[in-house]
């Protein structure tokens, strides 16, 4: 069996075992992204000299680490030492870093080997990953497809089977719109959990660092090296609220349908399901926050950066502080009863398929901003509100590409979450692998599936 076609903690396992080397778990993830990445587009930086020569330590030096050796790469976003960080940008400078950030460092300490940087839409302002100056990243399921965004590379790497776990962050569903889109799971942890990485202490911060895993058990253990030990699952039946439309945007039938088929599972392994509606809400809800929390970034090159970077920047600039937190206020009164009322709430990840590259390109950036934040329209809420939230696959569209159900529930309830993940886990595995993974071809072959 190939190295990588296991996950996160199969591999640390093998390598405790010493069945599996750190050193042939780097060198099989260098080879995969040379056979894949020129289709995928997924890895905008390898680390390949300083990752071999670490991986090469972890083999010399073995440690109870819980991902000693295990290789893994950072978004694009997030300072690694001795690198660059260009935020998906041609507008930022890369800025070279002496040292990680809060959250690189706390997988560094875990044990992992850093490889690389993956590729993000600029700023992370987006949720599908076609940054200009750069070829768009592509789903690994059909390669005409988005794995969507911002955490669009680590998502399609992962998907690929060119890494066993990624790093991301979600401040809008950054991580759980391509966990959904590439058949991954993806949690975005209750605000505070998991420490800023830039040591940031906002109560009121919507973004998070998270990851981009091939399982349920692999989610929760990198929830607890990046965020620590959590409340316990809650015990006996669970009061579920399933919600299958939003107002912004209409649910796909085949997404409508896997999310139902979701909650039959539930109901048959004893938990009461019930149905719910969707709290009123527009994109002119989320939009000032979101404009305002890119306003503060002050070295970006606005004349350089993309139109709809540029368009949230100076919108940004107009709304006061105090207006911001007034609005986010709001929303969370809004939406907190909606969640608090049950253990846990079932809804789409996305209420549509992974849309097709280029598809929702407009050069006017607010008419692009409008257009592309439909495919947050369930995952934004929960960064407002700070609430737990995940996606896990629960089947595949008729396209080809994967469908997420969305698990999100009270402040601190991780645990609850992830375990009725595991329950749709079992009762969804996904059929079969990406053309990409299963190396028809390499990346000629990649790019050939993805055609008609």
């Amino acid at each position: 069996m190939h190295p990588l076609d296991v996950g996160a903690l199969a591999t640390a396992a093998a390598i405790r075992a010493r069945s599996l080397s750190s050193e042939e778990a780097t060198t099989a993830v260098f080879g995969r992204i040379a056979a894949h990445n020129p289709a995928l587009h997924a890895i905008v930086e390898e680390h390949r000299t300083a990752a071999l020569r670490e991986a090469r330590k972890k083999d010399e030096r073995p440690s109870d680490a819980p991902f000693h050796g295990v290789p893994i790469a950072i978004k694009d976003l997030n300072f690694v030492r001795f690198h660059t960080t260009r935020f998906g940008s041609r507008g930022m400078p890369a800025l070279w870093s002496p040292m990680d950030d809060v959250s690189v460092s706390r997988l560094r300490a875990a044990g992992f080997v850093i490889v690389g940087k993956t590729a993000c839409s600029e700023l992370g302002v987006l949720p599908i990953t076609e940054p200009a100056g750069q070829p768009p990243t592509r789903n690994p399921w059909r390669l005409d497809r988005s794995p969507g965004g911002s955490s669009g590379g680590a998502a399609s790497a992962v998907a690929a089977g060119c890494l066993p776990v990624a790093h991301g962050s979600d401040g809008g569903g950054s991580i759980r719109i391509p966990a959904s889109f590439c058949g991954l799971v993806g949690l975005k942890a209750t605000r505070g959990r998991i420490p800023n990485h830039l040591g940031l202490s906002d109560p009121g911060i919507i973004y998070t660092c998270g990851a981009l895993a091939r399982t349920v058990d692999d989610a929760e253990a990198m929830l607890h090296v990046q965020g620590g030990a959590g409340e316990p699952a809650r015990a006996g039946p669970l009061r579920v609220r399933m919600v299958l439309d939003v107002p912004l945007i209409a649910t796909d039938p085949h997404v409508r349908a896997a999310i139902e088929a979701a909650a039959a599972v539930l109901v048959a392994e004893g938990h009461h399901v019930e149905v719910g509606v969707a709290p009123a809400g527009e994109v002119d809800d989320f939009l000032p926050i979101w404009q305002h929390l890119f306003a503060q970034i002050l070295i970006m090159r606005w004349a350089k950066a993309e139109p709809v970077t540029r368009w949230l920047g100076e919108e940004g600039k107009r709304h006061r502080a105090a207006d911001v937190r007034a609005r986010q206020a709001e929303l969370v009164a809004r939406w907190s009863p909606f969640v608090e009322g049950v253990d846990v709430l079932l809804t789409p990840t996305v209420a549509v398929p992974a849309p097709e590259i280029g598809s929702l390109h407009e050069e006017d950036g607010e008419a692009h901003f409008r257009r592309v934040a439909l495919l947050g329209a369930w995952t934004a809420p929960f960064n407002i509100t700070g609430h737990p939230a995940l996606s896990v696959p629960v089947g595949l569209h008729p396209f080809g590409t994967p469908i997420g159900a969305q698990l999100a529930g009270p402040m601190g309830s991780e645990a609850t979450l992830l375990s009725v993940a595991r329950t749709l886990e079992a009762a969804f595995p996904l059929s079969g692998r990406p053309a990409v993974w299963a190396g028809e071809g390499g990346a000629d072959g990649a790019a050939a599936q993805g055609e008609g």
